[in-house]
């Protein structure tokens, strides 16, 4: 499976477990590798929790194999557990 279809599978859980905290850290981590921009950084941290996690994850997923492996990377850094539980580790 690859890296964009394993974030697809998780999506919905993704979006409905990740917190606010875990969700800036994500975001400062893909800003700093490049994986976003500052204008989209600055677009998502505007959103409540649930949108900033949907728009980081399809952002990311839209990007393809090197973003999607990116976010893993930080999120299993950031919440090892919720990585764990994802299956993303």
């Amino acid at each position: 499976m690859t890296l964009t279809c394993r974030l697809r599978s998780v999506r919905k859980e993704f979006i409905n477990r990740v917190s606010e905290a875990v969700l800036n850290q994500l975001l400062d981590k893909l800003l700093e590798c490049g994986v976003v921009n500052d204008e989209e950084m600055q677009a998502v941290r505007a959103k409540t929790r649930a949108d900033k996690a949907r728009d980081v994850i399809d952002t990311v997923r839209g990007k393809g194999t090197e973003a999607s492996s990116a976010l893993i990377s930080a999120l299993c850094e950031v919440d090892p557990c919720l990585s764990r539980e994802l299956t993303l580790r």
